[in-house]
């Protein structure tokens, strides 16, 4: 029996994902050692170093809008546009309420995760042990317009999760190139 969308939605895991566990298991194995989803003065970030004031969140493509693997939905756009706009709103104000009070925090995408987790546990690395550290820019996908149907044209509009200001446009093929983890060899 096929389950409705709503009753597929309600299955995703907030907590506990598969990008959650293999990037927190490459952590640990790497020596460091935090808190999962501890309080902080702003939310409860999927992983914590709470005496360096290091807060990790993981970000899925789809519903925090990656540049390169967000898909635009065929159906309730409007929904989904709201959806994704209020997510990169709640993003960004959670970010800018820990920074503003001195902590570091790392967002990273699901994708990074099994692409170059080494990469990741090096960046955190570096947040928890340098007061000097600074994020990487971090884009995000707000509002994908339709252009052109027939050519399946759409334009992307991204704007900086730190500074709202800094915006661009990408007009290009509506990408559908969801991220896959590939199978272990």
């Amino acid at each position: 029996m096929a389950l409705s969308r709503s009753e597929q939605m309600a299955r995703i895991r907030s907590r506990n994902t598969g990008p959650e566990m293999t990037l927190r298991r490459a952590l640990w194995s790497a020596g460091l050692r935090y808190r999962v989803h501890a309080t902080t003065p702003a939310g409860r970030p999927d992983i914590v170093f709470p005496g360096a004031r290091v807060a990790v969140f993981i970000d899925g493509c789809f519903w925090h809008g990656c540049p390169d693997h967000y898909v635009r939905p065929r159906s309730s756009e409007e929904f989904w546009s709201r959806k994704l706009a209020e997510n990169c709103r709640r993003d960004s104000a959670q970010t800018k309420r820990l920074e503003d009070i001195g902590w570091r925090v790392c967002r990273v995408w699901e994708h990074e995760v099994f692409e170059t987790p080494e990469r990741l546990v090096m960046r955190i690395r570096s947040a928890i042990a340098s007061t000097r550290w600074r994020p990487p820019r971090c884009w995000r996908v707000v509002r994908v317009a339709e252009i052109d149907r027939v050519l399946d044209r759409e334009r992307r509009y991204l704007q900086d999760l730190r500074d709202s200001r800094r915006r661009k446009t990408v007009t290009q093929c509506r990408s559908t190139k969801k991220w896959r983890r590939m199978p272990a060899a």
